[in-house]
């Protein structure tokens, strides 16, 4: 199998507005390559704006703006010069419900992006892609037979690995999930964890996540969002994600970690 590239991703000094609300204040954080980083905060805190922002999506909402950059490789994704299809090329995004194109079969959702981003490939080409993302996404084994099935027919924690494969085959060297788990059962959850666990070495990994148990077990780092009072959401800690479980240095980290408030 070929190697994703991955990369490290900065944010320095990002702060985000919705119209006159600012809703994050000054955020900096380091996502190491090759490691998963989790976002973790009570909702409302800006954990999934933060997300957007590092491929470029925020910009999408209207009235949305924000401050600061955004470095992958030490290269800032908003430089005027860099176009907006490349920030998503090279980092992709697996939202909290599985999108996968219904109508469109497993064989092609897989491929979908390859269109959206201009890349030419070969019918053989094309099928050790999809074999290859698959294969990654843990789902290769179940599928194999059928992947002129509809994707919109597979079930819930499928579809969703489907959605991982599909962000796999254009080669990011990020991959974003918003919450990928919450809207599946526990095996499911399970197996993308599994999943998460084995792209980690070959791809940067940022996942927002509520759930405490699995920002322990499937991150090295941690971030602990806040927003108090309707302030801004902060970064009130960020370290190793065994330090911010078991010796955080803030008060509110460990009220939050030991499910106290939130």
């Amino acid at each position: 199998m070929t190697a994703i590239a991955c990369a490290d991703l900065e944010a320095e000094a990002v702060s985000a507005w919705f119209g006159e609300r600012k809703v994050l204040d000054r955020v900096s954080l380091v996502m190491p390559p090759g490691s998963v980083t989790a976002l973790i905060g009570p909702s409302g805190c800006g954990k999934s704006t933060f997300l957007r922002i590092l491929n470029r999506m925020h910009e999408l909402v209207p009235g949305a703006s924000l401050a600061g950059a955004v470095r992958l490789s030490g290269v800032d994704i908003y430089d005027p010069g860099r176009k907006l299809t490349d920030a998503r090329k090279q980092i992709g995004m697996v939202f909290q419900k599985p999108n996968p194109f219904p109508a469109m079969s497993i064989h092609d959702n897989v491929l979908a992006g390859l269109k959206l981003t201009g890349v030419k490939a070969s019918r053989s080409e094309k099928d050790a892609l999809v074999e290859e993302c698959l294969t990654k996404a843990g789902l290769w084994q179940e599928v194999r037979d059928r992947l002129r099935s509809p994707g919109g027919a597979l079930s819930g924690g499928q579809q969703q690995r489907l959605c991982i494969a599909r962000s796999l085959a254009v080669r990011p060297k990020v991959l974003l999930m918003d919450e990928p788990c919450s809207a599946l059962d526990p095996t499911s959850t399970r197996r993308i964890e599994q999943t998460i666990g084995e792209l980690a070495h070959e791809v940067t990994i940022v996942i927002v996540t509520h759930n405490m148990q699995q920002a322990a077990r499937v991150s090295q780092q941690c971030a602990f969002f806040l927003a108090e009072q309707g302030t801004p959401g902060v970064i009130v800690e960020s370290g190793a994600t065994k330090q911010i479980f078991e010796d955080p240095v803030d008060q509110r980290t460990a009220d939050y970690v030991h499910g106290r408030f939130g």
